[in-house]
């Protein structure tokens, strides 16, 4: 009994995984969207203080205002916040003003590398051998799928958004710990850093970038990244961790530049190669991999 409900733990969270994977690949090419209306920080602030201030009236009725917090758990969700929404989020809405959706997609596939650094590092969270070989497989099939998406004309915003990408590596692995220790509800877990980080990246963008015109279709891409993108995304993404290890569930964000690519096809016209389609089943095939374990392991 106790093997099968770990085992539906287990699936839950990996659908979890899934979920926040699609939400997230559609992010890429609502962000370019938005970037028509509004500049870049200034977008990412303004998704993420929406985000926080929706969730505020429900932090409310479940009576989730009043946190008992330590000065050090205050420090650990304001460094999640910074690594997030200030420097992760904030390089890659920078960055997505100058490269196509799809390379920032493919920077952010490359995620699980410093994560499963850091996660041996800090978590004592050891992948197996079949995790490893998956994670590679994976790597691979990203590399040759978006093989002739990199553009070698724009080294400083390919730079900024790796420095993104190692930003949110760290969040991956403070947001794991936090999850795990369980002391904070999903919402708590998801409005407080988005209060802190958010609201530092609005205000860098309207010191650097000025204030901003009102247009209809730039606050609805707001209301949309905020609401689907941010407060479902997180949602989901917090609840997997529960249960998944950082290095497993950033190996299924693995999948995001897929999705991102599907959805660039049909919103920008942007079609697959065979060689992106190749890369695509090689990426789905190091996934599985990583998600696969041995029966006689699990009991």
């Amino acid at each position: 009994m106790e093997d099968s409900v770990l085992g539906t733990n287990r699936l839950l969270a990996i659908t979890e995984g899934v979920l926040t994977t699609i939400i997230w690949s559609s992010s890429f090419v609502f962000i370019k969207m938005g970037l028509v209306y509004l500049k870049p920080m200034t977008l990412g602030g303004m998704r993420y203080v929406t985000a926080f201030i929706l969730l505020i009236p429900v932090m409310g009725c479940r009576r989730e205002l009043k946190c008992n917090l330590t000065r050090d758990q205050w420090i650990h969700l304001f460094l999640m916040g910074l690594c997030a929404y200030t420097l992760a989020n904030g390089a890659l809405f920078w960055g997505l003003k100058y490269i196509p959706a799809i390379t920032g997609s493919f920077l952010f596939s490359l995620l699980p590398l410093p994560v499963l650094f850091l996660g041996i590092v800090w978590l004592s969270e050891i992948p197996r051998a079949w995790q490893i070989v998956g994670f590679l497989v994976a790597l691979a099939g990203s590399a040759l799928f978006f093989s002739a998406g990199l553009r070698a004309g724009e080294p400083f915003p390919l730079g900024i958004v790796s420095l993104g990408v190692l930003a949110f590596a760290f969040y991956g692995v403070l947001s794991r710990r936090s999850a795990k220790d369980g002391r904070l509800s999903m919402i708590q877990l998801t409005a407080i850093p988005l209060g802190f980080g958010g609201g530092l990246l609005l205000v860098i963008g309207l010191v650097i970038e000025g204030m901003f015109g009102f247009s209809l279709e730039g606050f609805a891409l707001v209301l949309l990244l905020a609401v689907i993108n941010t407060i479902f995304g997180y949602l989901f993404y917090y609840r997997s961790l529960r249960v998944l290890t950082a290095f497993e569930l950033h190996m299924i964000l693995n999948l995001s530049p897929l999705g991102t690519v599907l959805l660039a096809g049909w919103l920008l016209g942007e079609r697959l190669t065979l060689t992106q389609i190749i890369g695509m089943f090689i990426v789905i095939i190091g996934i599985s991999l990583v998600q696969w374990r041995r029966q006689s392991i699990e009991t």
